[in-house]
């Protein structure tokens, strides 16, 4: 049997940089040898390079997505993308490779473009009765922010974060007017646009997905305590926060946020592995984001729920291998 060359993608354009290395570290060197020849592209802007042991600094041909070892041309068979942020997460490398024909596990175009930009997505996700969507605010870079109509609108405290982006950089709570504009400003940081939110205020609770053409695989969900004012970036990766799984709350309330979950997948139009966040508030689930590329490192909430549904990470790749081969 001829091996299937499989590309994992790490790296990236946004400040999740190396937790994207971390993550593509981590499915790399899960994914089953015996049955795939793996390989690490490293993407930093336009240099791509192959960063795995035995081909690290060769070259990424962006023509058609390969690499010349010593004279032999090598393509690839599939793409598994770890590259949080952009040009991973939002669309763009799954254009790129729609347009050059190689198949990928995960999102397509349209529902990476969409869960990637908080404002629209919750725009779009308003018009189906399946979820309680936080009211919110949407502002570009380079018009005038107005503190005063933003309260008026959204209450204090407000949560203030980049309307594209991840693992928490430049978000902030809000709980003072004069804190407004500042925080917009360090959103602005990293996105070009900001979306400020009203603050919902209950337990955070978070469900893991994925779907072959087969069958349905839903995780068993986790309860967020953090030790900072929100889950922000160090309660995610400093261990100042607690993550229980499954989370602490009735069968009936965990079948809910379950199915909740599962239909915003289908209606995002999702593939692959997506992690879904919610806010639990007085037995009411408010939809905080989808992460359609969830961080994968030993820290990270997915690869915890995949163990505690008592799968492993090798397992759950070869599904989704085996699911985007067969097609």
């Amino acid at each position: 049997m001829n091996k299937k060359n499989i590309a994992v993608l790490a790296g990236g354009n946004s400040s999740e940089f190396f937790i994207s290395l971390k993550s593509a570290e981590t499915i790399a060197n899960e994914l089953d040898k015996e049955r795939f020849n793996v390989f690490t592209v490293q993407i930093k802007a336009n240099e791509w390079t192959l960063i795995n042991d035995l081909n690290c600094g060769l070259i990424i041909h962006k023509n058609d997505f390969s690499f010349t070892n010593r004279g032999q041309k090598e393509k690839f068979d599939l793409v598994i993308s770890a590259i949080h942020g952009t040009p991973g997460e939002d669309g763009l490398l799954q254009a790129y490779f729609d347009m050059i024909g190689i198949p990928y596990i995960g999102s397509g175009v349209l529902a990476s473009s969409l869960t990637f930009s908080k404002f629209y997505c919750n725009t779009f996700l308003n018009n189906f009765d399946i979820v309680n969507i936080a009211k919110s605010a949407l502002i570009r870079k380079g018009t005038e922010a107005n503190a005063n109509e933003i309260i008026d609108q959204l209450g204090i405290p407000c949560f203030v974060k980049p309307n594209a982006g991840g693992s928490s950089f430049g978000i902030t709570k809000v709980k003072k007017k004069e804190d407004l504009l500042p925080a917009i400003n360090e959103a602005f940081e990293e996105s070009d646009e900001v979306i400020i939110e009203e603050f919902i205020e209950g337990d955070e609770i978070q469900c893991g997905i994925f779907k072959t053409k087969e069958n349905e695989y839903v995780l068993p969900l986790v309860e967020i305590i953090s030790q900072t004012e929100f889950f922000d970036y160090k309660a995610k990766y400093e261990n100042l926060s607690e993550e229980i799984i499954p989370a602490r709350i009735s069968e009936e309330l965990t079948k809910r946020c379950q199915n909740i979950t599962s239909q915003l997948y289908d209606v995002l139009n999702c593939k692959g592995i997506v992690r879904m966040d919610f806010i639990l508030k007085d037995g009411e689930y408010w939809f905080l984001e989808a992460n359609t590329i969830p961080g994968m490192t030993a820290e990270s909430l997915v690869p915890q729920m995949i163990r505690k549904a008592d799968m492993t990470i090798k397992e759950v790749f070869n599904l989704l291998v085996d699911d985007v081969l067969s097609t």
